[in-house]
């Protein structure tokens, strides 16, 4: 065992979206391509609510 780890954790490239449940958490979704985030959040939209979070490149949001 030991501590838990204090640095926060790193996302990697790509485009993400934030899929939500009624009483639960929420979990990111990380897609290749523009294109491939949208299909992805329509899938999600017919039953939870999907929040698009955009481009990460380097660390940073797009």
């Amino acid at each position: 065992m030991g501590r838990p780890s204090t640095k926060p954790a790193r996302l990697k490239d790509g485009f993400y979206i934030e899929v939500k449940t009624m009483g639960n958490g929420s979990i990111f979704v990380r897609r290749d391509t523009k294109e491939q985030m949208v299909v992805a959040a329509e899938d999600y939209s017919r039953t939870k609510r999907v929040i698009i979070l955009g481009e990460m490149k380097n660390d940073k949001w797009l």
